[in-house]
């Protein structure tokens, strides 16, 4: 890395992502560089007169870069509300109640030599590469700094227990006692979880609450496979009627029965789509493309409206601002919630999924299975470096197949009576993502079989 005054523009271009900042430490990211980014976004947000707040995650780097950001923004005269030790969503709570703009250091499930920072705007509004992060990479790389004739004041502010009393206020967790084990990855949810759940009549059984960055026990990435299987274990052997499974910053939340067996996000975007109707009947729900078409269906059977976006966030949030929409959900366990500032709440979703088994006697894979009605594939990842040609050669073969209908809001989707799928560029890598969804076994298999055989049949280059 260059100096801290003229940042090497390399590293600024390879850090700085489509929804955030992140690196490995210290090569690309450090206290410096951090530092410089607090003063920038100070500026660019226009948040001198109001202040921010920041938080951080339980990785080695994090505290210090925290406050060597804060050092930097307070150099444009900007107070700073310090929440230390946080998930990401009890930053964005922070950001809400409060009205400033946020910073929260984490890189999420990266593992341990890295970092990274998430920015919004008051309100948990996100800051994207659209939305004023070009310009705040922009501003570091131009070495420039906003300075302030006195500086800003930098207080620590606890915001946990505010922020755990408000989501049991959004999904109340009344009827029966549940035993219920939560792996926390030793990620933020060993933080969060015991203020959030403590509370409640539940029996929890902890699962890696240690915080530690160094992450020894398994990744704190929950959507791959491997990752879960402590968690299964645990509840097959246990007897628990559920299993809950958080990131690193604890902002995606995944289930596992009391079979053991790992529920699809779509089911649950699902349930919890039908337990915000009950709330408020007619309203609009949001599922990304990729989302199983039984959310649609249900939605649309239950009187809501449901509404179709691209993948992402960015999309998500933009979304829900513009349609009302009074929640979304996306099949990477991300789960949105208009009461909640638009923003994503992985223990939000947990409790509604705790709240709606409480209310029942039914077993987790009962009542789940009334919001599982299709096969899927899951997202299978292909090397690609002539996405355009490709996705061409794929629309070519299936365009006039049973009926199917052709659409590019994100990449390529085909839509048939019995089958969809969907292929799309990453966004970061020379990757093409597939879905596909059918109404049986055999037919997904054949439709992901082709697919996938044009899609790799010249390897990676292709």
């Amino acid at each position: 890395m260059a100096t801290d005054s003229t940042p090497d523009p390399d590293t600024l271009s390879a850090i700085f992502k489509a929804y955030d900042v992140r690196g490995v430490v210290p090569d690309q990211l450090d206290d410096d560089l951090a530092a410089a980014v607090g003063n920038a976004f100070v500026t660019v947000t226009d948040a001198a007169a109001t202040g921010i707040v920041v938080g951080h995650d339980m990785r080695p780097s994090s505290p210090g870069m925290a406050r060597a950001f804060a050092e930097g923004a307070a150099e444009t005269g900007a107070d700073v509300h310090l929440i230390g030790l946080a998930s990401t969503d009890e930053l964005y709570f922070a950001s809400g109640k409060l009205g400033l703009p946020g910073a929260m250091f984490t890189a999420s499930h990266n593992p341990a030599h890295y970092n990274g920072i998430k920015l919004c705007r008051a309100h948990a509004v996100p800051v994207g590469l659209d939305t004023g992060l070009t310009t705040i990479r922009d501003r570091v790389a131009s070495g420039e700094r906003t300075t302030a004739a006195a500086a800003g004041a930098i207080d620590e502010v606890d915001v946990l227990e505010d922020y755990a009393e408000y989501l049991r206020k959004l999904a109340p967790v009344t009827g029966r006692r549940l035993r219920v084990a939560v792996d926390a990855g030793n990620g933020m949810a060993g933080h969060t979880a015991p203020a959030v759940l403590g509370p409640l009549d539940l029996e929890v059984l902890p699962m890696y609450f240690e915080l530690d960055g160094t992450f020894p026990n398994h990744e704190a990435n929950p959507i791959e496979p491997e990752n879960l299987r402590d968690l299964q274990a645990k509840v097959t052997a246990s007897g628990a009627d559920a299993g809950l499974a958080f990131d690193g910053d604890a902002d995606r939340c995944f289930v596992v029965d009391e079979r053991g067996e790992v529920v699809s996000p779509s089911v649950l975007t699902a349930l919890i789509a039908a337990r915000e109707l009950r709330r408020e009947p007619g309203a609009k729900i949001i599922h990304n493309l990729i989302t199983s078409k039984a959310v649609p269906e249900i939605v649309t059977e239950l009187g809501g409206v449901p509404v179709r976006t691209r993948v992402g966030h960015s999309f998500i949030k933009a979304t829900m601002a513009d349609s009302g929409a009074i929640f979304g959900g996306e099949h990477s366990g991300h789960f949105y919630f208009r009461d909640f500032w638009r923003a994503d709440s992985g223990m939000l979703a947990a409790l509604h999924v705790l709240a709606a088994l409480a209310e029942t006697d039914r077993p987790l894979s009962s009542l789940l299975a009334d919001y599982a009605r299709f096969v899927a594939s899951g997202e299978i990842n292909s090397t690609v470096d002539d996405q355009a040609g490709v996705l061409s050669r794929v629309e070519d073969a299936f365009r006039d197949r049973e009926e199917a209908e052709v659409d590019h809001l994100d990449g390529l989707t085909v839509t048939a009576p019995r089958w969809w799928f969907n292929v799309r560029p990453s966004n970061t890598e020379p990757l093409l993502r597939l879905n596909v969804e059918a109404d049986d076994e055999a037919t997904m298999v054949a439709v992901r079989d082709e697919a996938l055989g044009i899609i790799r049949a010249s390897g990676p280059g292709s």
